[in-house]
């Protein structure tokens, strides 16, 4: 390999990914393998394809037609993929699965636990027939245990795994109850663990340890995830709260309310505490021996939170962002997501992507937050459109002749789209 060709090259080129998931927690795995080189091949059922298609408004709308196409919910999770469009309830559909599963390196499935086992596309069958295979499946509740075959979505995981119960205002104050997080966060956590177990996973059989079974469950994800909050518990055997915008362990971290609008402060340490009452021109604030640490800001919560509410109150957001960052505390604005996208850190990142499409011409899409720099992610395709890539892969990858495929279309097999 040259030196040119090892700088264009991206990290997962030549890995080739069975993709058999939807919703958002396979889907978020498989598209940040796709973002890092690999070769992912969606496999979808020709009826509808992944639900998230249709999980909407909004849509995006066809170029030539104005019609409504596929949900933006989809677009969030499924670029760079090629969408084969196979029904596997028959068996020329299975074997053309089995088939591309032979040429790949990654099976990755969320169907219910063994679910796959009637079409001989489980681990085992497939294992004893690819030994080289990595093999991903991920569930509400992994392979095994009492909850192995109940289905499993991230807002019954957010509750089962105890995100709810640290999450929202407390119980009594305006607002208190349970509150999920914003963005479904157990799928996406679970996705994200299952890309890097299936890297691991990689890395064995390339060291000669052959294929094996991943067994991601959304709710170990969530539970290994309450990070600080499980800590809080094990060593105590109390169980944390619910505390608003505030932190169990570090005060003060949280929202306040400025004059024109909500603002983070974010004090991490003493130093850092004791710059802000400068910048807040309340240096006895910082020499108070009621705050001088950590420990003693938490155990004085109630008594310096008002306190500092009634400074904050009294100037802007700008204003305080300005000060803060002057003695190099961190503060920043609840921004909306207009605003997200309108910051000029993010836009100077390049988080706003626009990406090719098959039927709207173009659609937006946020880039990974990866950067790497030797190999740096490109962002060639869009998420497909249900069948798009169901010919050419099955001519590409299985060496089907034009015939062949036209009777499996025909036949209801398959679905071939060109759009």
């Amino acid at each position: 390999m040259t030196d040119q060709h090892k700088r264009d090259a991206l990290p997962l080129q030549g890995i080739r990914v069975l993709d058999m998931t939807r919703i958002l927690a396979g889907p978020w795995a498989t598209q940040s393998l796709a973002d890092l080189g690999a070769e992912v091949i969606k496999i979808e059922h020709p009826g509808g394809g992944d639900d998230t298609r249709r999980m909407g408004p909004p849509f995006i709308r066809d170029a030539a037609t104005g019609a409504e196409t596929d949900a933006a919910y989809f677009l969030c999770c499924n670029r760079g993929k090629e969408s084969v469009a196979i029904d596997i309830a028959t068996p020329r559909g299975r074997d053309l699965v089995r088939r591309l599963a032979a040429e790949c390196d990654v099976l990755i499935e969320n169907y219910k636990v063994g679910g796959l086992c009637k079409y001989g596309l489980d681990y085992q069958t497939l294992h004893a027939e690819l030994p080289d295979l990595v093999y991903c499946s991920v569930t509400g509740f992994g392979q095994t245990g009492p909850y192995a075959q109940r289905p499993g979505y991230d807002y019954l995981i957010q509750g089962m795994g105890g995100l709810m119960s640290v999450t929202g205002e407390p119980d009594g104050a305006p607002g208190g109850g349970p509150q999920r997080a914003g963005v479904a966060l157990a799928d996406i956590l679970s996705g994200m663990y299952a890309a890097v177990a299936i890297l691991a996973a990689l890395r064995h059989r390339d060291l000669g340890g052959g294929g094996q079974h991943i067994d991601i469950g959304m709710l170990d994800v969530q539970v290994a995830v309450l990070a600080n909050q499980a800590m809080n518990y094990l060593t105590t055997g109390k169980a944390p709260g619910r505390m608003g915008n505030g932190h169990p362990n570090i005060v003060p971290y949280q929202s306040f309310r400025a004059s024109d609008g909500h603002l983070i402060l974010a004090v991490g340490n003493d130093t850092q505490f004791r710059k802000m009452a400068q910048a807040m021109e309340r240096p006895d604030i910082g020499e108070d021996p009621r705050f001088q640490t950590i420990a003693l800001r938490v155990a004085n919560r109630d008594v310096l939170v008002p306190m500092l509410a009634t400074i904050i109150a009294s100037r802007t957001i700008a204003q305080w962002v300005e000060a803060m960052a002057a003695v190099e505390v961190p503060c920043g604005p609840v921004n909306t997501l207009d605003r997200v996208f309108d910051d000029p850190q993010v836009q100077a990142r390049g988080a706003r992507l626009t990406l090719p499409h098959a039927s709207a011409g173009e659609v937006p899409s946020v880039a990974s937050p990866i950067r790497l720099s030797e190999s740096p992610l490109r962002y060639e395709a869009g998420p497909p459109v249900l069948g798009q890539h169901t010919a050419g892969v099955l001519r590409r990858v299985l060496g089907l002749p034009e015939q062949e495929i036209a009777v499996l279309a025909a036949e209801c097999v398959i679905k071939d789209i060109q759009p």
